[in-house]
């Protein structure tokens, strides 16, 4: 097997994007002359995004007088500088639907009350006389003014409604991108944008898969042999839809302006976006904790994006989500927030709303400013950093393209709390991947293939690779079969008994009691193949709790009787029968992660990174920066805490004394220190790597292993 170094895998990795591209078809329709004769970009060059930016949000009320009456450009120019941001996005169009420009051709939707009647223009060009970006936010699919003056543009239920009426508070309504009015207005409003404004980016907001069941989206459906009954054809329509818009509004800004950024924002990055990719410079991963993404969605997200485009990470400056005015994320909370976009590839965003009068709040941006002060002494080991992994982790949303992110499945999350509790390497990949890499891939629970897909990870272990897999991964798509013949299991049935009971063998059974473990949810009852060896046994328990049969609170206990495996055992594979990712986010059995991290760590003897002494709240993560021959160790301690009912928060820094870290890497270290404060720390060699102790962990340290070539 052609084996990849870990700083390979990090630095260059192939994905067959264009594959994925070119089978989308765009929909029928008639281009007007420009579009036809305009060039087929494409916006695969390497970017250079700003770390520190801010996010503005300006949705006002036109209930509201004397809009940015209190604006001074001058001022709110200094204000973002002072608070070290070098990239603002203001802007230009409102959930709202008002217009902030002094537009010539739309006048009417110019805010009724705003005093500044070109207050972007002021802002970019006072922002820009002190060296600072001003992308520009446009709202796509919310915009209350189009939905009242345009009912038509509104998408329609499966009763002739349009959803979110007027009585409903908010501007929810979704407007139909696949209605030529719409269509038409959206391109008109973009062309004035980029004619008459200098503009540095575009950030499209709202560009999400809605269906809508009015007649143009019939007739599109039929022609394309789709069922407007079935969901699931209007979703994948909506998703045609959606992509095919991208890509047309993107050629259409670079008839106009060839090298300003574009982003289309839909709360979420994953595999599904690969279908136009060609429409975007870079990926920005809105995900406010505390807003109903949580603390583990940045990490699943970035994880796949930093593969693909320059990435930036989003939060909010708000204790909870947007729009929530006077209020003020803990700085801790804040912190951890941008240092994990940092540790993880990704430069920093965080949301803030202006204050109607057009007043920034000082409160915020000292906050924004303490943490953006910090991230400015630590941007110079951060870019140009490329990734670095031992571990792939294939994303549920490589088997449906039609998921999003509310419905990400538990497993994603499982698998990703277990390898950051245990300070793993790892990203998270689609099934088109290089999977030669990575050392290990990670099938969680239900990651069913097609046969060439099978034939490619079967490939992938012959060639020396390693794979575990948990559940129906490795199963046909459209059978209960297994068809990853690697994995050496056979379909029998869906385990009868739930709960049971699993006795791991040597080794798995490290750090574990020596009896029977419950596993809450059923399983799969598999039969071994001539090359699987049962690495751990499934007892029963006495009889399944209904209401005839039961004991206890629960369920009954182990009866004793081994009945089938409950883990399979290959020389490169191990196949676990029941979904472990799932439960884990459920409930989190520590036996369950045990037996993961066995699994792991009798792939991987030697990983990129082991912490020796740590909680499982310490997130490790390691970085290459080749050009300047060196790898930067992350070590971040922040614990997020459910105290209300709602969020998790943090609040706290609680240091961690003496870590020591072995760290294995292609090039022979030559000087450890902690950066930025460049405190050289001592090093020994062991074991093929290297061994140093770090004195004090208070929230975030960087390390930096200097090597040479």
């Amino acid at each position: 097997m052609r084996r990849i170094s870990p700083a390979r895998s990090g630095i260059e990795r192939k994905h067959n994007t264009e594959m994925v591209i070119s089978h989308i078809p765009l929909l029928p329709r008639k281009a007007d002359q420009s579009e036809q004769q305009s060039p087929d970009h494409s916006i695969h060059q390497a970017i250079e995004l700003r770390y520190r930016q801010v996010h503005l949000d300006f949705h006002t009320s036109e209930y509201i007088d004397d809009v940015a009456a209190q604006f001074d450009a001058e001022h709110f120019a200094d204000t973002l500088l002072k608070a070290h941001v070098d990239s603002v996005t203001c802007f230009a169009r409102c959930h709202h639907g008002w217009l902030y420009y002094d537009s010539k051709l739309f006048p009417e939707r110019i805010h009724p009350n705003l005093c500044r009647t070109d207050l972007l223009r002021e802002q970019i060009e006072a922002c820009h006389r002190r060296g600072i970006r001003v992308p520009i936010y446009v709202t796509v699919q919310w915009d209350a003014y189009s939905g009242r003056t345009h009912p038509e543009w509104k998408c329609i239920d499966g009763n002739n409604n349009r959803p979110c009426g007027t009585l409903d508070p908010g501007f929810y309504a979704y407007l139909d991108v696949y209605h030529p009015g719409y269509r038409q207005f959206l391109k008109q409003h973009v062309q004035e944008l980029l004619e008459t404004l200098p503009v540095d980016g575009l950030f499209f907001d709202i560009v999400n898969p809605i269906y809508s069941r009015a007649p143009h989206w019939i007739d599109g459906m039929l022609r394309l042999n789709l069922n407007p009954e079935s969901e699931a054809d209007c979703l994948k329509f909506a998703h045609r839809v959606v992509n095919e818009w991208k890509l047309e509004m993107t050629q259409w800004v670079r008839q106009f302006n060839s090298d300003c950024t574009i982003f289309y924002n839909s709360g979420h990055i994953g595999p599904n976006h690969l279908q136009s990719i060609k429409s975007y410079t870079h990926w920005e991963l809105e995900s406010l904790p505390s807003g109903g993404w949580g603390y583990l969605h940045f990490p699943i997200a970035m994880r796949y994006a930093r593969q693909y485009l320059p990435s930036v990470g989003m939060t909010g400056k708000f204790h909870s989500s947007w729009g929530d005015f006077n209020s003020y994320k803990n700085k801790t909370a804040l912190e951890y927030e941008c240092f994990q976009a940092l540790a993880l590839g990704a430069g920093c965003s965080i949301g803030d709303q202006m204050h109607p009068s057009g007043q920034l709040s000082p409160a915020t941006y000292e906050l924004i400013g303490s943490v953006y002060s910090a991230v400015a002494r630590k941007e110079p080991w951060c870019r140009e950093a490329r990734a670095m992994a031992d571990i792939a982790v294939v994303t549920p949303e490589a088997c449906d393209p039609l998921i999003t992110r509310n419905a990400l499945p538990m497993s994603i999350f499982g698998v990703t709390r277990m390898l950051q509790e245990t300070q793993q390497q790892f990203d998270i990949i689609d099934l088109n991947a290089d999977f030669e890499a990575y050392k290990l891939v990670v099938l969680p629970d239900d990651i069913r293939l097609t046969r060439e897909e099978a034939a490619k990870l079967d490939r992938y272990v012959q060639e020396g690779g390693s794979i575990i897999a948990s559940h129906r991964s490795g199963m046909d798509k459209q059978a209960d079969e297994f068809v990853l013949k690697a994995l050496n299991v056979d379909y029998v049935r869906e385990a009868p008994y739930e709960p049971d009971f699993i006795c791991a063998k040597p080794p798995l059974d490290r750090g574990l009691p020596g009896e029977p473990l419950v596993m809450y949810s059923r399983g799969l009852q598999v039969a071994p193949r001539a090359d699987g060896r049962i690495a751990a046994v499934v007892q029963r328990p006495y009889f399944n709790r209904t209401w005839r049969h039961y004991c206890s609170h629960m369920h009954a206990p182990s009866s004793g009787e081994v009945v089938y495996p409950g883990i399979v055992a290959s020389p490169r594979c191990i196949y676990f029968a029941h979904p472990i990712f799932t439960q884990y986010q459920k409930n989190t059995p520590r036996w369950y992660k045990q037996l993961f991290v066995n699994a792991v760590e009798s792939f991987l003897a030697a990983p990129l990174i082991r912490v020796f002494n740590a909680p499982s709240t310490l997130l490790v993560s390691i970085n290459v920066q080749p050009k300047l021959n060196r790898y930067i160790v992350h070590l971040l301690h922040y614990i997020p805490e459910r105290r209300g009912t709602e969020f998790d928060i943090i609040e706290d820094v609680i240091p961690l004394h003496d870590l020591e870290i072995g760290v294995h890497v292609p090039h022979a270290v030559t000087a450890v220190a902690m950066v930025p404060e460049k405190v050289p720390l001592d090093f020994r060699t062991l074991d093929g790597g290297i061994r140093v102790c770090v004195p004090k962990l208070a929230g975030h340290q960087m390390i930096e292993l200097a090597y040479e070539t």
